[in-house]
């Protein structure tokens, strides 16, 4: 019943539908900080419904079958951005236990012990000894943010990243060193990728995308700096890889807000084939190659993860309407 309606939803051809799914990380076991976030048994789960009920395709075939109108029904691409460690060691397991394709974009500047801005303030509040961390100085109406529980912690982060997530990228990174060092804690530096990681990767089949180097908000920048970060992320990893990149991710990938007209342009003339967004939605005939939607289902059953795959069908891709206005 299941693969009946999602055939009717998407039909093969010149009126598919493609889902390319996002995530980020899959933990080996539950996070105590942030339950909820995916780990390993619960993404087997949601593999094991893809294989069983879509066409899930490596993302470089799925994009140029939906340019030729040649997708098949029920088409789907599975897709991680970031770079994160946990995404060779916990997520390519279980990609090649149901022998799932998938692409993996990666930000070049955090390979081999770097650290994403938004994870050094979130390891910083979650191993401070601190009972409560006055940031009030450094983030003006923040105040005073009790670290005691993890419901706390959270609460604190939230606070933080919120603030400063839209700054100029050399202030929020110095605002994110101020919070580490007054956090007072060791940090890890083992949370992404080895290039040694993303060869291994790439051997067992999968895909390499490229994610630009630092996950700047390229909205934010001048062009010639947003430039720079595309081509020069691209470049790194066609270094590592031996071969060319021709998928990209746009960092954030709210259009309008993390990404604009100038910004799909410098891809472009990057010389990438497709890009993506994170605009809810399926891609379809008429959707731009530069502007792919993805989305994240978080439904943990069956049924309503079916339902929701087929929601997000049915709907117009954010992505699509943006470049149309």
């Amino acid at each position: 019943m299941i693969r009946r309606l999602l055939e009717f939803a998407s039909p093969g051809g010149a009126r598919a539908r493609l889902s390319v799914l996002i995530f980020h990380r899959v933990h080996a076991q539950a996070d105590e900080l942030f339950p909820d976030e995916l780990q390993a048994r619960v993404f087997a789960e949601l593999c094991n419904w893809l294989a069983r009920w879509f066409n899930v395709l490596p993302l470089d075939e799925a994009a140029k079958a939906l340019r030729e109108g040649r997708l098949p029904s029920r088409a789907a691409a599975l897709t991680f951005d970031d770079g994160y460690a946990d995404n060779h060691d916990v997520a390519l397991p279980v990609l090649k236990q149901h022998g799932l394709p998938c692409t993996f974009f990666v930000a070049t500047g955090f390979l081999d012990g770097g650290r994403m801005w938004n994870d050094t303030v979130i390891e910083s509040l979650r191993r401070t000894a601190c009972e409560r961390l006055a940031l009030d100085d450094l983030l003006p109406g923040v105040g005073e943010l009790p670290c005691t529980t993890n419901t706390e912690r959270r609460a604190a982060i939230e606070a933080v990243i919120s603030r400063i997530k839209y700054l100029e990228p050399a202030q929020r990174q110095s605002l994110v060193d101020q919070v580490a060092q007054r956090a007072a804690v060791e940090l890890p530096d083992d949370l992404m990728l080895t290039g040694a990681q993303l060869r291994a990767m790439r051997a067992a089949g999968m895909q390499i995308g490229a994610h630009t180097v630092s996950h700047p908000i390229l909205a934010r920048l001048a062009a010639a700096d947003a430039q720079r970060e595309i081509v020069d992320g691209k470049r790194r990893l066609e270094e590592l890889l031996g071969e060319p990149v021709r998928l990209f991710a746009y960092p954030n990938g709210k259009p309008g807000s993390d990404y604009h007209a100038e910004t799909v342009g410098l891809v472009r003339e990057a010389g990438f084939e497709a890009a993506f967004s994170t605009a809810w939605g399926a891609a379809g005939p008429t959707s731009d190659l530069m502007q792919l939607p993805r989305f994240t289902p978080w439904e943990r059953t069956p049924r309503r993860f079916a339902l929701r795959m087929l929601h997000n069908m049915r709907q117009p891709s954010t992505a699509q309407l943006a470049a149309a206005s």
